[in-house]
């Protein structure tokens, strides 16, 4: 028999498995769609990706991929995947460029005409050819295809001193391919801004809001809006 000190216990107990259920049903369809999304995007873009990489041999000596450290999914380490559209040199170019950054050393350090984009990087930036690799980390289960923009450690770290818990929140989720930045305006919208888009993904998440972002996603590539 329940005594009457046992029923909000019980009741407790009855709601919770709904409600995992529910959270753990929508993640599951969304890893779904990344997986399947991933193995689509390589199989169709394959060509497409070949030719990129070929270019990038023929015009830009080294390699033809970037890897960077990123911070990701509770706060975990991983490395993105690019393709290199800066010079070899570019990582040791960085620390005599930043006092022409827009932000001032803030987070997200963008330049107008960065002189380290090579003119065939610039095009791979402005179509977003250069983001295809990250196919690859969402396969991995380090991305997602929608999910706020993986920062940089250095950005992540300057992020986390400004605002802890637009940091912590941030990596409740995995970071994506694309996102409400990247549909919202990419490297024209501010730093504030881009959190607020960021926040407010992740605290009003849904499939169909995926979807939109997605199919958002199309017309900014084409357009080849707030592309650096």
């Amino acid at each position: 028999m329940i005594t009457q000190d046992e029923l909000p216990l019980q009741a407790s107990l009855s709601l919770r498995p709904a409600w995992l259920t529910v959270e753990a049903f929508q993640f599951a369809v969304k890893r779904t769609i990344d997986v399947a999304g991933a193995l689509i995007g390589l199989l169709f873009l394959a060509p497409v990706m070949l030719a990129v990489a070929l270019l990038i041999h023929l015009k830009m000596p080294g390699p033809i991929f970037f890897r960077q450290l990123r911070r990701g999914h509770r706060g975990r380490l991983f490395w993105v995947i690019k393709f290199r559209t800066m010079v070899v040199d570019a990582e040791q170019k960085l620390d005599a460029l930043e006092t022409a950054n827009e932000s001032h050393g803030g987070v997200l350090f963008k330049m107008e005409n960065d002189p380290r984009v090579t003119p065939l990087g610039r095009f791979l930036r402005r179509s977003s050819l250069d983001e295809l690799p990250q196919l690859i980390n969402i396969l991995r289960g380090e991305m997602s295809v929608v999910g706020p923009r993986p920062l940089q450690i250095r950005d992540s770290e300057l992020l986390q001193s400004l605002n802890p818990e637009a940091y912590r929140r941030r990596l409740q989720v995995l970071p994506g391919l694309t996102g409400p930045w990247q549909v919202g305006g990419r490297s024209s919208v501010d730093y504030s801004r881009m959190i607020e888009l960021d926040l407010d993904y992740v605290e009003n998440w849904s499939l169909g809001r995926d979807l939109w972002i997605i199919l958002r996603t199309f017309v900014v590539v084409i357009v080849g809006r707030g592309a650096c």
